[in-house]
């Protein structure tokens, strides 16, 4: 018998402990519904897991990509809808026209509605967009819809120029480009930098000012600015025509830009200068195909019924794009529905069996520590031998 070290309370402190610790196990798995919380607890399994969780959040984000792709198309197909009705209503006219019945003032009539109608489809082509992007005027060429969870997994969807020249029931004038505008004063001429609308309404007014002052208004599109002027010793406005121009260019009132050159005086005291022959830049004019006549409108019946037969055509392959993407969504949906379950087979916790283990653990540590307590009171029987 021995009283320095007693060997049982020792083992019985340690199987305490290791049940303390297989209980707050238990009980973290409980409390967290995961049977693997730490690499510690299954570092196979939490590896698996982990790819599994990108797996099932790659497939849940390719299903929102393809329902995008599905919005995208349905806005496309949705313009294109009344593209055919466009079509259908230049049909019924050109049939109209076809009749001798009427005059020429009356297919001028039908001409001018052809003419807007065919301007309309190409505005719907030029101006139908998804998230800023435009989907008929032809540059909606090999996008990419990615539908997969990972690398490559895509598809691509392009769409036809849907404009009315595409579609051959329109033609188009020549573009031109903006000139700017310009005037002359006292042999100066100024012209304005920007092109087109911006820059051609231009006004510069240079009035004299009163005796002894230094400064000049200019009045530029509307917006009035002063300049200071240098003078002489007499009073008399030295300024150049270049310092005009910087002036007027370095003002942000002014809300346009001058250049100027010319043989005339160096300095401008009065006057105005206003800015002409300025034209803006031009598309070209568009008109709808020539019903003018029978024999143009029995033609153009023919031109009308290919364009609606390319605008059918284009709207059944964005049908049939919608339709394979919605099997896709299904799918993805269906594949990150099995991956969670495989998932959760491994990262989540039994309840029933862990209740079990935890129950198990409870009743190990009470009766440890019962032990415990009774192996402490072992080494007072050696009082007995000392009486």
């Amino acid at each position: 018998m021995r009283i320095n070290n007693n060997i049982m309370a020792m083992n019985a402190n340690r199987q305490l402990s290791i049940n303390n610790t297989g209980m707050a196990k238990s009980l973290e798995k409980l409390s967290s519904g995961y049977r693997i919380n730490r690499a510690g607890d299954d570092a196979a399994g939490l590896s698996i897991s982990e790819k599994m969780r990108a797996q099932i959040r790659g497939l849940e984000m390719a299903s929102k990509n393809a329902q995008d792709g599905i919005s995208l198309i349905q806005t496309a197909e949705g313009a294109l809808q009344e593209t055919h009705a466009i079509l259908q209503r230049m049909r019924e006219l050109a049939v109209q026209a076809a009749n001798d019945t009427n005059e020429d003032i009356d297919r001028q009539a039908i001409q001018d509605e052809i003419n807007e109608l065919a301007t309309e489809i190409t505005r719907i082509s030029t101006d139908t967009e998804f998230n800023s992007q435009k989907l008929l005027d032809g540059n909606f060429q090999d996008m990419i819809f990615h539908i997969g969870a990972n690398k490559d997994q895509r598809i691509t969807l392009s769409i036809d120029d849907m404009s009315a020249v595409a579609l051959g029931v329109a033609t188009q004038g020549a573009a031109t480009s903006a000139t700017p505008a310009t005037a002359t004063l006292e042999g100066v001429t100024f012209t304005a930098v920007a092109e087109g609308a911006a820059g051609n309404g231009i006004e510069i007014e240079f009035i004299k000012p009163e005796t002894n002052s230094a400064n000049l208004n200019i009045a530029v599109a509307d917006k009035k600015i002063t300049v200071q002027l240098a003078t002489d010793e007499s009073g008399n406005i030295k300024s150049k025509v270049s310092d005009i121009v910087d002036a007027i260019n370095s003002n942000e009132d002014a809300n346009a830009l001058v250049t100027a050159e010319g043989i005339g005086t160096d300095t401008v005291s009065a006057g105005t200068a206003t800015t002409t022959g300025g034209t803006d830049a031009s598309d070209g004019q568009i008109s709808g195909i020539d019903v003018t006549s029978a024999t143009a409108a029995n033609d153009a019946i023919e031109r009308i019924n290919q364009a609606i037969e390319r605008v059918s055509a284009e709207r059944s392959k964005l049908g049939a794009m919608q339709n394979r993407l919605e099997h896709t969504i299904k799918n993805l949906d269906t594949s990150a529905e099995n991956l969670q379950a495989a998932e959760s087979r491994i990262r989540d916790v039994d309840m029933a069996k862990e209740m079990m283990e935890f129950t198990k653990q409870t009743i190990l540590q009470q009766a440890a520590t019962a032990m415990l307590a009774q192996s402490g009171n072992l080494p007072s029987s050696v009082l007995q031998l000392l009486r």
